[in-house]
Order: structure tokens, then sequence, then C-alpha cells
């Protein structure tokens, strides 16, 4: 270790510690301790993301630390489930330096106070690699009240929230697309792939009214895939029905036939789940309620897959369902 250098347990004291809840027991002892309410079930996730793989290594370190943290609470919030607490593991290089790990931690700190979690431990090591982030968390919801992915039903109305698109279009603004763009909407295209944001009061908000549902990270028609594979039926999307913001809106009339790329781009982070007809009035009410909003772009039916059709109701071609981790 170099001089000046912070050994491990350094680290984590003076930036990892003074994020631990109650259960993590000042992050001195090797394991945390998590009370689990009557009635209540723990649901867990882990996500891990890579630099240059999962953010660019230019991304500003608080930012990807929040979306570290924010694309697990999306997973808890895909099944109905409250956060409560984390578990994080870093690899990271000596190169990048104590600064990027205060930022970091700062950034998990703002989204802790955010969001209402706290840290519970985990692992800090070095690597000759890129960055590898990894992040555990913990949640919980009302026994039997959870939310699966294998419960859609024939006759469900397909549901999503928020705007689709965005991440996927941001990618491309960094990466040098779109220059034609106006400033605010290449800002908000970037802000949407850095900062996604976990709907986290809806989620829990659909248990007893969606029968199945899950965020859209991979893109929404892979995503809606995974709906359809183990719910055994398939499903629906009406192109015209996907709702858009007004920067992909703007992209969009740049590059015509962008519409259904968008349907295949990941990173949203928004929640997609089926509910049966009958449900339609209440799901209008919480959206409304909550300030989100949630449209309607498609159905589930008896078969196999995932099809976008548009107004004609001809499918329309798609070049990739969404991303392919291998």
């Amino acid at each position: 270790m170099a001089e000046g250098e912070e050994d491990e347990f350094e680290r984590i004291g003076r930036y990892f510690a003074p994020l631990a809840g109650a259960g993590g027991l000042g992050l001195l002892d090797d394991a945390a301790l998590v009370e689990c309410g009557p009635g209540q079930r723990l649901v867990m996730t882990a996500d891990a993301m890579v630099a240059g793989v999962h953010y660019l290594p230019e991304d500003p370190p608080d930012l990807v630390a929040r979306k570290l943290l924010r694309v697990n609470l999306s997973d808890l919030a895909a099944m109905g489930a409250r956060p409560l607490h984390y578990l994080l593991t870093t690899a990271l290089p000596a190169g990048l330096g104590s600064a990027w790990i205060a930022d970091f931690a700062r950034g998990l700190g703002e989204d802790q106070q955010q969001f209402g979690v706290a840290l519970l431990g985990g692992d800090s090591v070095a690597t000759t690699g890129p960055a590898v982030l990894s992040l555990t968390a913990i949640g919980e919801v009302a026994a039997g009240m959870e939310i699966r992915r294998s419960g859609a039903r024939p006759g469900d109305i397909v549901w999503v929230s928020g705007t689709i698109g965005d991440a996927y279009l941001g990618l491309g603004v960094l990466r040098g697309s779109y220059p034609k763009l106006a400033a605010e909407h290449r800002g908000a295209l970037i802000a949407r792939y850095r900062l996604p944001e976990p709907r986290v009061t809806l989620g829990p908000a659909l248990c007893g009214i969606a029968h199945a549902m899950i965020d859209v990270s991979d893109g929404l028609l892979a995503d809606l895939g995974h709906i359809c594979e183990t719910s055994g039926l398939a499903a629906i999307v009406e192109l015209g029905s996907l709702p858009l913001s007004a920067a992909a809106r703007a992209a969009a009339a740049l590059e015509p036939g962008i519409a259904a790329r968008l349907a295949g781009g990941g990173d949203d982070y928004e929640l997609l789940f089926t509910a049966p007809a009958a449900a339609n009035s209440a799901i209008g009410a919480l959206g409304s309620r909550l300030g989100v909003a949630i449209s309607a772009i498609g159905r589930i039916e008896a078969g196999a897959g995932v099809r976008l059709v548009d107004g004609d109701g001809h499918e329309v071609a798609v070049e990739a369902a969404g991303y392919r981790h291998f």
C-alpha cells in the first residue's frame, strides 16, 4: 500500500460506516441483524454494474452510486415490496482515488435519505480490471401479497408507468448521437439514463391489483416476454400507445422509425404490469393520486411471445427486443 493510501478498514470507516443503519452494527461485525415484522416476507435482489458496460467511466461517481441503488430498489418495487436495507460490495481499481469514493458515498447518502434505506454491510476489494459494483437490496411485503412475473391471465391489460426509451436515447446522446436535438432535450435524456426513478411507491400500491409485474431493465418487449414466458401466455403491444417523453418525441421526429427501437431499449426502470380490465379505473385513480403517468399499451392473450403492432394491427419488425447480457 502506497504512503497516504487508506486500507480497507480505514476506507469503510471513513466513507461507508456513516451510511450504516441500526442493523449494520456500525459495520464492525461480520454480519448484520435484520428484523422481519409479523406477517411480512423479506424480498431480496442483487444487481451488479461494471464500468464501461453498465455505466460510462466518465459518469459522475455520485450518480453511479445512486443508479446502482435505484436499479435494485426498482426490482423490489416490481414485487410490490417496500425497501428497507442494502448490502454493498465494491471491487475498485486503485486509480479511482479517494475523491471518487467520497463522491460515490455521498451519492449513496443522498438516496438513502430520499428512499428511507440504510447500509447493512458488504465487502470492499481491489482489482486491476474495471470497477465492479454489486448491491443487494432487501425489502418487505405482506405475506401472500407479492407480485410475481408468472401471474398474468388471458384478457389482462398491459400497463407501463412513466415513459419508455429515454435511457436508450440518453446513452446515445452521451455517445454523440442526436446532435441536432435541443439542449434541454439532450439534458433530459442523459438524466434519465444516469438517474432512473424507481417506482417505490407505485409498486406496493399495486399489490392486490396487478396480476404480474416486472421492471423495464432489459427493454420493454424483452421484459414483457419474461412475463409471458413464466405465465405461459402471449402479449400484443400497440406501437402507438407507447408513452414517449417530449424529448423522445423530438428524437423520433429527427429519426423516423425509431419508436419501434425504443420498445427494445433498456434502463428505463419503469414498472410493466398486467391487470384485469375491471381494474382500469382503480389504476387510473392510483396514477392520479401518486402523480405517476400509467399507460395501457396492450393486452395478454393465449399463445406465446410478444408482438408489436401498428395502428392497423400489422406486426412491426423489431431489430432487438432488448439487451442481452451474454
